[in-house]
């Protein structure tokens, strides 16, 4: 008669999936793999893996804004472009000309004595041109981000003081509400706008700077989101009434044109954005708003500058 045969010890030892030498006892509630204790995630019943945590966390649905982008917890898109404009501030008193040069302009001459005067589509040879008419395009974009210097205009220092506030102050309420992409699509868009505006309506050697198209698309997509959500609209058509009433008053102490034209940029990208349609292709129809927007500038200023022109580019 043959001996019984005793059962390897060895053979009972389960180990770790990940760790082949650490012996486990504990099964991922999940996968029924066995977990060592660097490789447990506490679940809401046992324990789970490494694995089965990561493919949960990709299952969960992602929290949106009601325009449908991420939720953005802090402003940090408001609170870099604040950084952005005092830097340029900072620049800009250290080195004066960087205003002259960076401006919204549509046109004006530079003389051979170095002074400015009025743009001239027939100008002689010793002359030339600068502003938008010249090529300098990154002038409808740059313009947004200077102020004016401390001891000059209506305001001097209060200038990018009161912009840098009211983009604060609307900046952390829009942003969260947008998404950090969609708001600085807004933002920009708004800021062109307004440079748009200024070509088409200032005369045509004026200067101007300043983010206040950008703020006042801002305070259109205030409006615009509050009656969205179904808001207590009585602070925020009081907030509006200022924001006019400043945009009239602005007639006759800053540039009422760059106010007016981000306030319509600004309220005709977040009515894209609030009231596209639910659904896989809502993030389309917003961007394709966006590029609408962005292409129906674009073509106004090119016409405006080939009618400054005479139908063709200065030099």
């Amino acid at each position: 008669m043959e001996p019984e045969s005793i059962p390897s010890t060895e053979s009972a030892v389960t180990t770790c999936y990940r760790h082949p030498k650490v012996e486990s006892h504990v099964r991922c509630v999940r996968c029924d793999r066995y977990i060592c204790p660097d490789c447990m995630r506490e679940a809401s019943v046992g324990h789970q893996c490494v694995e089965c945590v990561k493919e949960g966390a990709r299952s969960v649905r992602q929290a949106r804004t009601v325009v449908g982008g991420r939720i953005a917890a802090t402003p940090l898109v408001t609170s870099v472009l604040i950084g952005l404009n005092v830097l340029a501030y900072l620049a800009e008193v250290v080195r004066p000309e960087i205003v002259d040069r960076f401006a919204m302009l549509s046109a004006r001459l530079v003389g051979p004595d170095g002074g400015y005067y009025v743009y001239e589509p027939g100008h002689p040879s010793d002359f030339h041109a600068e502003g938008v008419v010249a090529g300098q395009w990154e002038r409808l974009l740059t313009s947004g981000f200077l102020h004016l210097p401390p001891t000059e205009g209506t305001f001097g220092l209060l200038h990018i003081v009161m912009n840098m506030l009211s983009l604060w102050q609307l900046g952390r309420i829009v942003e969260p509400m947008l998404g950090r992409v969609r708001y600085l699509a807004l933002y920009l868009l708004s800021t062109l706008g307004g440079s748009v505006f200024e070509l088409l309506l200032t005369d045509v050697n004026t200067e101007s700077v300043g983010a206040s198209g950008a703020v006042f698309g801002l305070g259109a997509a205030y409006y615009v989101l509050a009656r969205r959500v179904g808001a207590d609209m009585r602070g925020v058509n009081r907030f509006m009434a200022f924001l006019l009433l400043w945009l009239l008053l602005s007639a006759g102490l800053t540039s009422w044109q760059g106010h007016l034209g981000g306030l319509l940029t600004g309220a005709a990208v977040t009515l894209a954005y609030a009231y596209a349609p639910r659904g896989p292709r809502r993030t389309l129809i917003q961007t394709a708003a966006c590029v609408s927007v962005l292409v129906l500038l674009t073509v106004v200023a090119v016409a405006k500058v080939s009618e400054l022109t005479g139908g063709g580019m200065v030099r």
